[in-house]
């Protein structure tokens, strides 16, 4: 069994502000013996003028968020699967970047939001991430202290594709960092979470924005660990920044897939 942490938080605009309630978390995770601790999508800055925060999207080698979680790894130990940070690329346009950061502050893996939210909700919402963001093109695995890991990040979790990828991985958990919006959020996040558990066979560890941001927008909350089977272990709920643990058993997922041999008795069907 491996304890891990799960941190919902309400970014703001404020990268240092951000930085330090992460670090606060990987103290308390450290103290309550949980070896990784999960954070959201854009953990460092959300901000939603673009204009503004530019002045705080720099190569990831000057982020300041990212150094203060490096070093809090050292101090603490603790793994970091910092869900996502806005990073500057060469070529000038920016990544929604997640990182795995292990105990000794090093960068274990990275991977770059694949799918871009575009969309025009009933709502009156509107978002264009591509107008900002590159999208990545690699499924990213890694081996952590909680078994292997696979990444993903937010509006990943509605191509099911990538998962399936990361199920032929057979990764031990998947981690699925979010800033859903409320509406989207009351009508899928539960539903689609529980299903990427069930089909990868694999905890799914899903740390969320939540609440009403400095910058205007409203996110759902409701950060998440599900097992195997589907069942939800954790819920954060939709209403306050907090942090959660939640158990990995190595044994449980066994158990699954001994049950219900998906991943072993899946066809590649021709189109």
């Amino acid at each position: 069994m491996t304890k891990v942490a799960v941190l919902q938080m309400t970014s703001g605009i404020d990268p240092e502000a951000n930085a330090r309630t992460i670090v606060a978390a990987l103290e308390a995770a450290a103290g309550e013996g949980a070896t990784m601790v999960f954070t959201p999508e854009m953990s460092g800055l959300i901000d939603r003028d673009r204009k503004r925060a530019a002045l705080s999207v720099v190569p990831e080698g000057e982020d300041r968020v990212l150094a203060a979680v490096r070093e809090a790894s050292v101090r603490t130990g603790v793994w970091a699967a910092l869900g996502s940070l806005a990073v500057a690329r060469e070529d000038g346009r920016w990544a929604n970047r997640g990182f795995v950061i292990d105990g000794s502050g090093g960068i274990a893996a990275r991977y770059d939001k694949i799918h871009m939210f575009d969309v025009d909700l009933a709502t009156g919402e509107s978002w264009r991430e591509s107008n900002a963001y590159a999208a990545g093109d690699s499924v990213v695995t890694v081996e952590t202290p909680a078994g292997r890991l696979g990444l993903s990040i937010c509006y990943d979790i509605r191509f099911p594709a990538l998962f399936e990828a990361l199920g032929r991985a057979r990764c031990d958990l998947i981690a699925i960092p979010a800033a859903f919006t409320v509406p989207t959020g009351q009508a899928h996040w539960h539903l689609l979470q529980r299903a990427r558990a069930i089909e990868a066979s694999a905890y799914v560890v899903s740390a969320a924005q939540v609440g009403k941001h400095e910058d205007g927008r409203a996110t759902y909350g409701h950060s998440l660990a599900i097992d195997p089977w589907g069942e939800v272990l954790l819920d954060l709920g939709g209403e306050r920044a907090r942090l959660g643990f939640a158990e990995i058993d190595p044994a449980r997922i066994a158990e699954v897939r001994a049950q219900l041999p998906s991943l072993a008795n899946r066809q590649t069907i021709a189109t």
